[in-house]
């Protein structure tokens, strides 16, 4: 996460995967044209989950799965999707180098697995999502907006969540 102290963050807790996309549904009802969502956690820890549940809320009618390596699909919805994979550090660097970054602005929405990979690409301003294991069905998810302004006070805990 962004090492800026910042006014604008949540903690949710999850009891499992349906209510991780449930968080990134509701999360989905507060972005806007050119946001970044970037993802950071271990493996298994809920990125894709939480992806899934964002392309829901943006109405994306088929389902997602990881772009690891695709590198990136993108999704019709409300808002366009765009979801990057930055797992491989060489090959999401060089993919943003040579035209990528593009998607991270723009008329839709990006969201950025391993987000920390590609750090100095993204936007100053944008959602941080850790996703921290607690047991194997439950998340602690943190929602932080680093950009001017409160982005996240409408966003209220969805079923099978729990404010931290």
């Amino acid at each position: 996460m962004d090492p800026r102290p910042v006014s604008d963050a949540r903690s949710f807790e999850t009891d499992g995967p349906e209510a991780t996309e449930a968080l990134g549904e509701a999360l989905a009802a507060l972005v806007r044209p050119g946001d970044v969502i970037a993802l950071h956690g271990e493996l298994g820890g809920g990125k894709t989950c939480f992806v899934r549940g964002l392309a829901r809320g943006l109405g994306v009618p088929e389902g997602v799965s990881s772009p690891t390596f695709t590198l990136m699909h993108t999704y019709a919805g409300r808002l366009p999707l765009h979801h990057l994979d930055a797992w491989m550090t060489e090959r999401g660097e060089g993919f943003l180098a040579d035209g990528g970054a593009e998607w991270l602005s723009g008329d839709g929405v990006a969201a950025v697995e391993w987000a920390e990979h590609v750090r100095d690409w993204l936007p100053e301003a944008r959602f941080e999502v850790r996703l921290e294991h607690l047991a194997p069905e439950r998340r602690r998810v943190g929602l932080v907006w680093t950009g001017a302004g409160e982005r996240l006070a409408p966003l209220k805990a969805p079923p099978g969540t729990e404010m931290g």
